[in-house]
Formats: structure tokens, C-alpha cells, sequence
């Protein structure tokens, strides 16, 4: 790839050995920098110094970087090999933080067409190009989140009917308990504790197979994440809160009913 020696500190290079290309240099004419992918495709060791041939004639390397994603993201980074000869087709500007992109536009577009009066003023940015690659993820992440929603929504709904269903069922048990001296919360865990049961027994079915599922497809991608105990850990907790919070409100409920109304006819 043909840059500029102002390339590396534009897009912020990190050096790994070595340095960057310098004007303070006119042997940099004949200068490399290569990235990590490049050294280890090579195979030399301590390459900073050493002499490639290319096409016959002698280029050295005077830094080496680390490796960075420059195509598709869903790719191995390409051995690649930096040098200052031959056409530069693109322009890389970096704009000054504190500086809005509306602003620096039209200063920039006067230079461009001041240098290169044939060439129309074309642009795009580097962070809006990258995140088009991720469309598809985003897409289906969103996908995701509105499903995942709809389930537990659903759920809630099953486990409230559920609930409301066995506290009927056992109005009388509840009243003898409570004319018995058992107190809101004894009657609250004996109501919510099948529920909470059963959402364990979920749990330990359903972890084991959203890891195997979701670490399968991850290692699809060569950058990702690691799936951490602690996701299921969290998603476990949440799924109980809401089993609790859903089930709750009729166990209090049915907790809090007068013994004499549901025991009255025995």
C-alpha cells in the first residue's frame, strides 16, 4: 500500500518495533513498514533493519506495527507492507476534534479543488463507512432485543395466569395456614416457591445450550467476544425477578385475603 509518511500518524499508527516514516529521511524512499501479519507470513525474526527485494530492487524495513482492520472486519488482517512510491489514490484527512465536520468541509473542498481542479470533491467518513459493515449484525441484534421482548412479555403472562390459577386453587389451604399463624411472607414462599423451582430447572436446561449455540456462532467472526459465566449469571437473576415480581402480586393477593370469606362455607 502506497501512503504518505504522514500516513501513520493521521490514522495513529502503533508501533510494535521500529519507527514511522520520516521527510527527515531521504533514504525513506526506499523504506518499509510492515504489520505483525506480514512479519509472521514472512517468518524472520527481529525484522527491523532487514533488507526485501521486491521486483529486484532493495526496500528496508525501519518499523512494524500492529496489525489493524483495514477491509472486512470478518476477515483475517492481510499481511501488508507500508512504502512511500508509486500513485496514492486516497486522501486521509483527520479532522481536529474541537473542529465540526460542517465547518472543515467547505475550507477543505477550496484546497481540493485549488491542488486538483479536474477532480470532483468526493467524500466519505471513515466511521459512517465501517459501521455499514456491521449493518446486518445491528439488524439482527435489534431482531433479537424486540423477540426477546415479546417472550418474556408472553411468559409473564402465562406465569400470571398460572399464578392466579393456583391461588384459587388453594384459597382454603391459604385461609387454614393463615387462621394457623402463618404470616404474609410464609404464604408469599409457599405460593412462589414452585415457580421459582421451576425457573431454575429453565436455567440449567437452557444455559448449557444458549452457550453452545451462541459460542458456535461467534466463532464465525474472527473478532468477538468471550461468552462470561456471568452473562447467564445476570440473565438467570433477571428471569427470577420477574418470575418473583409477575408471581408476587397474586400470592401478596391471596395472602392478604380475609380467612373467615374463604373458609365461611366450611
Amino acid at each position: 500500500m502506497t501512503v504518505s509518511p504522514e500516513y501513520g500518524k493521521t490514522i495513529g499508527w502503533q508501533f510494535v518495533a521500529g519507527r514511522d516514516f520520516s521527510r527527515n529521511f531521504a533514504s525513506d524512499s526506499v523504506a518499509l513498514v510492515v504489520n505483525e501479519a506480514a512479519v509472521k507470513f514472512i517468518g524472520i525474526q527481529e525484522p527491523v533493519g532487514k533488507t526485501i527485494r521486491w521486483y529486484g530492487k532493495p526496500f528496508q524495513i525501519v518499523g512494524v506495527i500492529e496489525d489493524m482492520v483495514m477491509s472486512s472486519p470478518f476477515e483475517p488482517v492481510n499481511p501488508t507492507v507500508f512504502f512511500l512510491r508509486g500513485p496514492i489514490n486516497w486522501i486521509n484527512i483527520k479532522i481536529k476534534p474541537n473542529v465540526a465536520a460542517a465547518d472543515a468541509l467547505p475550507k477543505i473542498e477550496a484546497v481540493f479543488k485549488k491542488v486538483i481542479p479536474s477532480i470532483p470533491f468526493d467524500y466519505d467518513f471513515v466511521n459512517q463507512e465501517y459501521a455499514t459493515k456491521f449493518a446486518a449484525e445491528e439488524w439482527i441484534g435489534k431482531l433479537a432485543g424486540i423477540f426477546a421482548g415479546l417472550t418474556i412479555f408472553i411468559s409473564c403472562l402465562g406465569l400470571f395466569g398460572l399464578a392466579s390459577f393456583m391461588a384459587e386453587q388453594r384459597t382454603k389451604e391459604i385461609g387454614v395456614r393463615k387462621v394457623l399463624g402463618a404470616s404474609v411472607f410464609n404464604l408469599w414462599h409457599l405460593l412462589s416457591k414452585d415457580f421459582v423451582l421451576l425457573v431454575i430447572l429453565a436455567l440449567v436446561i437452557a444455559s448449557p445450550t444458549a452457550w453452545f449455540f451462541l459460542n458456535d456462532w461467534l466463532q464465525k467472526y474472527n473478532y468477538h467476544t468471550e461468552i462470561g459465566w456471568w452473562t447467564f449469571a445476570v440473565a438467570g437473576a433477571g428471569a427470577l425477578l420477574i418470575t418473583l415480581l409477575t408471581v408476587s402480586y397474586q400470592s401478596v393477593k391471596a395472602a392478604l385475603v380475609n380467612p373467615m370469606k374463604s373458609l365461611r362455607s366450611e
